[in-house]
């Protein structure tokens, strides 16, 4: 493979790199329906989260989880939903104080949106911004390792 071709190549895998999250994933994540609930084993396997995640993100105020007449805790798919989101956020970097204040913003009402939503206008400039950096970083490394399949170089 010539170089040129090699750096096409590697930076069509930083554009389009295989296995990306399909909208289908996260809607089976963020699970649509009202009519079943899931204890605490089922939600941390299904979100990859600890336990003790969940109980830390109900501690500090960021979901509600409802209780069985057992004390157990019963997650519904609004509680489930908004787990998801918070994953997602925390996953791509929001820290847990603006969490808490978006949070805080969705609990005072619809007068609010324009504020969350500049939260995550301002959020997103800055994911866009890392994935511009991530992206040229994987096109370096495959552009080495394409370099690396043309035998040693000098």
């Amino acid at each position: 493979m010539e170089k040129e071709d090699a750096l096409t190549e590697a930076l069509r895998l930083a554009v389009d790199p295989p296995g990306t999250v399909s909208v289908e994933a996260l809607r089976e994540l963020a699970r649509d329906d009202d009519a079943n609930e899931w204890d605490i084993a089922t939600t941390s396997e299904h979100l990859g989260l600890n336990p003790h995640t969940l109980r830390y993100y109900e501690r500090i105020g960021l979901v509600e989880v409802a209780r069985d007449s057992a004390g157990h805790r019963v997650y519904d798919a609004a509680a489930v939903r908004r787990l998801v989101f918070l994953t997602r956020m925390r996953v791509s970097g929001m820290p847990i104080s603006d969490l808490r204040r978006y949070v805080e913003l969705i609990e005072s009402g619809a007068d609010t949106v324009p504020e969350r939503r500049e939260m995550l206008l301002e959020h997103r400039d800055t994911l866009r911004a890392q994935i511009a950096q991530l992206q040229l970083s994987l096109a370096a490394t495959e552009y080495k390792i394409a370099t690396y399949q043309e035998g040693p170089l000098p």
